[in-house]
């Protein structure tokens, strides 16, 4: 028997393994991409709330790509977020060099609260 087969019928390869023949499938190759934190956490959320959306991601080879533009948007809205707070709450270089204990602090605040803004947003789960 041979290792390898072809069938003309529906254009695949098959495999001989054991006593059966198996397709050669393979996910279409994807560029990679960086996927920061943000990406990571939807990554989760979509493989434990959205396994089917999920699933035909990485089938399609869809997934990397997605989840990059999910980071870059989370991203831009949490630097978005960050900026309007720190400007209505006056925290300022200004406060930063003369008191930078109380800039820390509010900069903390600022900071865990657009984390759960953006993460509700982008991985609710």
């Amino acid at each position: 028997m041979d290792k390898y087969i072809f069938d003309e019928s529906n254009g695949l390869w098959y495999e001989l393994t054991g006593d059966y023949y198996f397709p050669c499938l393979t996910v279409p190759a994807e560029e990679e991409q960086p996927v920061d934190v943000w990406g990571q956490r939807h990554r989760r959320y979509l493989k434990k709330y959205r396994s089917a959306l999920y699933n035909a991601l990485l089938l399609s080879g869809k997934l990397n790509s997605y989840l990059a533009d999910i980071d870059q948007q989370a991203q831009e809205l949490f630097d978005s977020i960050i900026q309007q707070m720190t400007q209505s709450q006056g925290i300022t270089e200004t406060l930063k060099a003369t008191d930078q204990m109380v800039w820390v602090g509010s900069m903390n605040n600022i900071r865990k609260t657009v984390e759960e803004i953006v993460h509700k947003e982008f991985a609710p789960g």
